[in-house]
């Protein structure tokens, strides 16, 4: 319980402040252009995680898995406050990059899982934990945008809050999963590019990775341009956009659960990841031209549409490297899909910087063409072992 729980917070941390960024920027910096703000604000979140997965990891297999989600949680209440009273832009980018720090213990998390799970529990559990991500994805959004509308700063204090009560649950009821490990941590496994370079040494594997780095970074876009471009487009207050991302996040929970499988039976993998990434596009093309704020809720389903790809992509990319390296090669996506939250929210800030005055939708058809670049890749791919063609 106080894992998921910790997993869950992590998620609305993420999400809870994209309703009430744009907001919040202006009132720290008396600025009525701050695309360029959102973007680092964003992707520096993403940085710090990228960089301290690895070391809280580490750190927990020697110190153990307890104290360093303890000091973790207490850093989230001692930084959501520090946020929720920041009165100064570089306050905040500070507040944001110690929250990015204290979220990245996601990795101790899976550890202390993996540590009390027998081999053949694991599984359920780690479905359970990422669905824990997707319910704290879906509440994240919803509270900021509520709790902004009545004061910007209400979102951090609530978050402050949450997070002492699994602060004291943990204190109180976990116990350690294992005995502090013995010797030096080792410095070079902190390096968060060590695995990349092993990647650059598989050539084959390349353009897959690419294809998943295409990918996450156009999941970015919505983060940074959602909340832009809802309030300048239809006017809307955090409630809206926060309603907006959550319902967002319900459609793509539900259909991530509800339809891969099925889509692979009948489509096979690759059909099945070209058929989400049509769904995506036809859906971002409609958001480009739209007019009326109802219309973004209608075309939820074909956004939903899109998670049926994933799923079908990593089954085929789990078959391009030997058992003996899973691990290495999961470890090199996750590294792309980070590197990819980290680059794409300053591209995307900066288009929608350039398009806003004019026309706001049009950064949707740069994401548009970003998905037709990753689904050519994944025609042009030769994939080995077996590839299911579909009923």
């Amino acid at each position: 319980m106080v894992i998921f729980t910790t997993i869950i917070l992590d998620a609305v941390g993420i999400g809870l402040i994209f309703p009430i960024l744009p907001s919040l920027l202006r009132e720290v910096t008396h600025a009525q252009e701050i695309a360029s703000h959102m973007g680092v604000m964003i992707a520096l979140y993403a940085t710090m995680q990228f960089i301290f997965a690895p070391v809280l990891g580490a750190l927990s297999d020697k110190l153990g898995r307890r104290p360093v989600l303890l000091i973790s949680l207490a850093g989230s209440v001692v930084n959501y406050l520090f946020l929720a009273f920041a009165p100064s832009l570089w306050m905040l980018l500070l507040g944001r990059a110690i929250a990015g720090l204290t979220g990245a213990n996601v990795s101790v998390a899976a550890a202390y899982i993996t540590d009390i799970s027998p081999q053949d529990r694991r599984a359920r559990r780690f479905g359970l934990l990422n669905a824990m991500f997707g319910i704290g994805f879906i509440i994240g959004p919803v509270l900021g945008g509520v709790l902004g509308d009545h004061w910007l700063r209400l979102p951090f204090i609530v978050a402050a809050l949450l997070n002492a009560g699994n602060l004291a649950m943990a204190f109180t009821i976990l116990p350690e999963s294992r005995g502090p490990g013995a010797g030096k941590i080792d410095l070079a496994a902190l390096n968060p590019l060590r695995p990349l370079r092993w990647a650059l040494s598989m050539k084959p594997l390349l353009p897959i990775i690419l294809v998943f780095f295409i990918f996450s970074a156009t999941g970015e876009a919505y983060g940074v341009c959602w909340a832009l471009w809802g309030g300048d487009s239809f006017h809307w207050n955090g409630f809206w956009i926060g309603l907006s991302l959550g319902a967002f996040g319900v459609c793509q929970t539900l259909a991530q659960i509800l339809l891969p499988g099925l889509a692979v039976r009948l489509l096979g993998e690759r059909r099945a990841v070209l058929t989400g990434v049509a769904g995506v596009c036809v859906a971002l093309t409609i958001m480009a031209f739209i007019t009326q704020g109802w219309m973004v809720f209608a075309i939820m389903p074909l956004f939903a549409l899109g998670s049926i790809g994933t799923p079908a992509l990593q089954s085929l990319a789990s078959c391009q490297v030997d058992e003996a390296e899973q691990g290495k090669f999961q470890g090199v996506l996750a590294s792309a899909v980070s590197l990819a939250s980290i680059l794409a929210p300053l591209g995307f800030s900066s288009v929608y910087l350039s398009v806003r005055w004019q026309w706001p939708g049009a950064v949707w058809l740069c994401v548009v063409a970003l998905y037709i670049v990753g689904a050519l890749l994944v025609l042009g791919l030769r994939f080995k072992g077996p590839e299911r063609a579909g009923a």
